[in-house]
């Protein structure tokens, strides 16, 4: 069968090309929303392999984070940069859950995951998640969880506010905008676990610094960090 299906997809390129939402280039057999050629030249920041990495320390003294990684690299000119635009203002749930599928294999085949307990997706602002149809981060997390074997869970942590957009804010306006603006349901159920954030893009980190010091309010809870992609000026 997987045979009949193989041809059948080529077959049908023919006719209704796929294309590389990176390049634009034809996709082919296996591969899926980008080719291989943008796949391996996306710049990465091998984040998962390097404890004390530099978006590690953009979290020191302002929240205990135990592990941070970001698969890309974002600014102006990246790849990851379009990817991220089309998943968030184009429809494209596929978009993130297959970059988190990818890289979700990258994090459990590094033992990055190894001895955590869940992964929990920052919580959209509900208003804009209607408007959107989904999460974004959700998207992420459920591609991650695919590889990494984790529950993901979407009922612990919440919005208890509502907040302004963060684009053209700087890091102390983004750390006001969502100061106290999250709050955790059952903490019960996170007592004493070690939880994965995902996010999509970490720009300043005041939402992920927001989200972990929410998720902390429960007792012995530790948390790591994972996203997308990263600014560059958290990758030097």
């Amino acid at each position: 069968m997987s045979h009949i299906k193989d041809i059948a997809d080529d077959f049908l390129s023919l006719f209704l090309p796929r294309p590389c939402l990176a390049c634009g280039a034809h996709l082919v057999r296996g591969e899926e929303v980008l080719c291989t050629g943008c796949f391996l030249d996306m710049a990465r920041t091998d984040f998962h392999l390097r404890r004390g990495n530099m978006l590690e320390q953009a979290f020191w003294g302002r929240c205990p984070v135990e592990k941070a990684a970001a698969f890309s690299v974002y600014n102006r000119g990246s790849r990851i940069r379009k990817l991220v635009h089309m998943l968030k203002y184009s429809g494209r749930k596929d978009v993130g859950i297959m970059l988190g599928t990818l890289y979700g294999s990258v994090l459990a085949g590094s033992g990055f995951t190894e001895g955590m307990d869940m992964i929990i997706p920052v919580p959209l602002d509900p208003a804009r998640e209607r408007r959107r149809g989904y999460n974004q981060s959700r998207c992420i997390a459920e591609g991650l969880a695919s590889r990494c074997h984790l529950p993901v869970r979407c009922d612990i942590l919440f919005r208890s506010g509502r907040s302004d957009s963060q684009t053209r804010r700087g890091r102390y306006e983004r750390w006001e905008n969502v100061e106290g603006l999250f709050a955790v349901r059952k903490p019960g159920e996170i007592t004493g676990r070690h939880l994965l954030l995902v996010d999509d893009v970490i720009t300043t980190g005041s939402t992920v610094e927001a989200c972990v010091t929410a998720l902390q309010s429960a007792e012995g809870v530790k948390v790591s960090v994972a996203a997308l992609a990263a600014a560059q000026k958290l990758t030097v």
